[in-house]
């Protein structure tokens, strides 16, 4: 198998802010802080604008007043060092224009836009003049002999703006993240959580979900408590009904194994000889059919404990081969195909060993008078060939495609095997994906025309 090519980071993020509360409450988080914080210098901005020309207007005006009388004192033109005096003091700038002194303070600065065209409209481009002050009545001054003094901000002094800004980011951002591992340590019993859920759906209820001051729990807490109580309950429910399924199981073989022998004690006589087989038949059929029931009920719950131990998976197909080859004489036709260097597989060989059973009397039962012989390939698997295929295809007729996904379902038996010559009850192919699932595999069945493959995938442990 090929690795799956990695998602763009963009998918990944969208998908990480889909799926974590975390992220999402940081994101509410955020969005709130900058809401907040427009807000705020919006209503302080609207305030200062509506209350200027109350305040601010009347100290500016009489400010500037001053600074025009100390640069053109009693009325006379300006000079030059007074406004340089004023510069170097203050920072702003001074523009003097008229009949004699034309002189800047800061020649390198540009013009105020308000200065740059005064016979423009009122209203500016993209400048709503209106809800702006004045800044010719309130920064430009008239002299007597007819120069013209505007007053402005020192552009040098604005460019500390940048850092002010720069601070405040970064106070922003530092108070974000200390907000968010504060949301990410309220959030972390989630993970416990998680993880304790998982360990019980594993069947691992010995260590419970922590649960942070038990004595006053948040609502984290109360739910990790009763996730705990859930698992305690279900625990106790599982050990119960493994304690009924024993106690079944000793009570109904223990009569079964008295009539067998019951009946195997009866004289072989022609007349009994027939009933006497068809007795052990159906007994054995239901010995069969109770160590099945209980056998899926051990694995169909993900609770069942495997005894795993190191095994050659050739090995044990021949030990398999061999037994049925001294039950079934027509066994002794199963053709093996192993690939060489098959690894050891931890797994337990018990039911790894009815597995194979299932599968390879199953395939003799449905290819009887086939063409061909029935097939067991072993092949290695996985990325790295550490786990093991299993295939046993027989050459019968198959199987309807519209029952295939029904198949390996308890109890299901398709309409051609619906014969005592078929026999089973439907729990072979069942118990053989509860076996392969038990072991962290996958069993899949398909139709190979002519016959069925039935495909297992074991893992390496």
């Amino acid at each position: 198998m090929t690795p799956s090519k990695p998602k763009p980071w963009g998918q990944r993020a969208l998908h990480a802010l889909r799926t974590s509360l975390k992220l999402r409450l940081m994101l509410v988080f955020m969005l709130l802080a900058v809401g907040v914080a427009f807000t705020f210098i919006s209503g302080a901005q609207k305030a200062f604008s509506m209350g200027w020309r109350e305040a601010a207007r009347p100290l500016l005006v009489d400010y500037v007043d001053r600074l025009a009388a100390d640069i053109a004192p009693a009325g006379g033109p300006p000079q030059i060092d007074r406004a340089q005096a004023v510069v170097e003091r203050l920072p702003i700038t001074v523009d003097i224009a008229g009949p004699v002194i034309n002189w800047r303070s800061h020649p390198g600065q540009s013009e105020p836009y308000w200065r740059k065209d005064r016979h423009r409209d009122r209203v500016g481009a993209g400048r709503d003049r209106d809800s702006e002050p004045d800044w010719e009545q309130l920064l430009m001054r008239q002299t007597a002999d007819g120069h013209r003094i505007s007053f402005g901000m020192d552009e040098e002094m604005l460019k500390k703006r940048p850092k002010v800004i720069g601070y405040t980011l970064t106070a922003l951002l530092v108070l974000t993240l200390l907000a968010f591992l504060y949301v990410r340590r309220l959030l972390r019993p989630l993970d416990d959580i998680r993880q304790g859920a998982l360990r019980f759906g594993a069947g691992e209820f010995g260590t419970p979900i922590p649960v942070k001051n038990p004595q006053r729990p948040n609502e984290l807490g109360e739910l990790a408590a009763t996730i705990n109580t859930m698992g305690h309950d279900i625990h106790q429910m599982l050990e119960a009904q493994r304690a009924l399924l024993l106690a079944i199981s000793h009570e109904l073989r223990s009569p079964l194994t008295r009539a067998r022998l019951n009946t195997e004690l009866l004289p072989e006589l022609p007349d009994v000889l027939a009933q006497r087989e068809a007795l052990l038949r159906d007994l054995a059929e239901m010995a069969r059919l109770i160590s099945d029931l209980l056998e899926s009920e051990r694995l169909s719950g993900r609770h069942g404990v495997l005894h795993r131990e190191p095994t050659d998976p050739v090995a044990l197909a021949r030990e398999v081969l061999d037994e049925l080859a001294a039950s079934q004489p027509a066994a002794r036709s199963i053709v093996l195909d192993a690939a060489p260097g098959l690894p050891t597989l931890s797994l337990d060989r018990t039911r790894v060993r009815l597995l194979l059973r299932n599968l390879l009397d199953n395939a003799l039962r449905h290819s009887a008078g086939a063409a061909h012989p029935v097939e067991l390939h072993l092949r290695p698997s996985g990325a790295n060939g550490q786990g093991v295929e299993l295939e046993v295809r027989d050459h019968g007729p198959g199987v309807p495609d519209d029952q295939l996904p029904q198949l390996a379902q308890p109890f299901f038996r398709p309409d051609t095997a619906r014969t005592r010559a078929a026999g089973g009850v439907g729990l072979g192919l069942y118990l053989c994906r509860l076996v392969a699932q038990a072991h962290g595999g996958t069993f899949a069945v398909r139709n190979a025309r002519p016959g069925l493959a039935v495909t297992v995938m074991l893992p390496p442990a």
